[in-house]
């Protein structure tokens, strides 16, 4: 295998901070790898073999609860680290990471965790810091889900992805990976159903445009009154 370049990860939030030799330390014990779309890039309960940083693509992280219900926990960006299940004292993965596109990963053994946080602090606090922000969205999530109705729910979660992953289109601002609308019902905690007929309804009043695994929000300024309860839902 060609050896890989620092330039992959130099300038990404896990690595501010690290030199060159660090850097260089670090991505010459990772290893590239190819994740098609739907394939999985690690399960729940799995052994934490590995950490990884997403480089291209999106992945969407999924946690199976023992009814067997499948929730959408959160969508991993480019730049993005994941699987660090050894940050949190953990041997297993909590939850499963699935490829949403065709995906890059480098991968490091999970065995290397302590080792690269006692040797270079600021990856360590860099990874700590995205854990905390992590667990911050948990908490307004579940939040969410147990105060808010499921309009507000629905809008919040689009308002979040097209600030994850928005990319500007003549219709407005496109969520720019495939996403169906199961798949909005598992981040939010309903029905199929529901999430449809919010969607069309919105459609109907301008401010958002969806087709098959596509959502564009087109006004996106409304929706976020619509969030925050501060325009009728009709």
């Amino acid at each position: 295998m060609s050896r890989l370049d620092r330039s992959l990860i130099s300038g990404l939030a896990p690595f501010q901070g690290l030199d060159a030799v660090d850097l260089d330390r670090m991505i010459g014990q990772a290893r590239s790898l190819r994740i098609a779309k739907d394939e999985a890039v690690f399960e729940q309960e799995g052994e934490a073999h590995s950490f990884f940083l997403l480089l291209d693509g999106h992945v969407r992280v999924v946690k199976t609860t023992p009814d067997g219900q499948q929730v959408i926990v959160r969508y991993i960006s480019p730049g993005e680290l994941m699987g660090i299940a050894h940050a949190l004292g953990r041997t297993t993965y909590p939850a499963s990471a699935i490829a949403a596109v065709d995906c890059v990963v480098l991968a490091w053994p999970g065995r290397l965790w302590p080792e690269f946080a006692a040797a270079f602090p600021d990856f360590g606090a860099n990874t700590y810091r995205t854990i905390g922000g992590r667990l911050q969205d948990a908490h307004t999530r579940v939040i969410e889900m147990s105060t808010e109705q499921v309009d507000r729910r629905v809008a919040h979660a689009l308002l979040k992805l097209v600030n994850q992953t928005g990319r500007k289109t003549d219709e407005g601002i496109l969520i720019d990976f495939p996403i169906s609308r199961q798949d909005i019902a598992e981040m939010t905690g309903t029905t199929l159903h529901t999430v449809s007929r919010l969607l069309t309804a919105w459609e109907e009043q301008g401010l958002v445009k969806s087709g098959r695994q596509k959502v564009t929000v087109t006004e996106p300024h409304r929706l976020l009154m619509l969030a925050d309860g501060r325009t009728s839902k009709t």
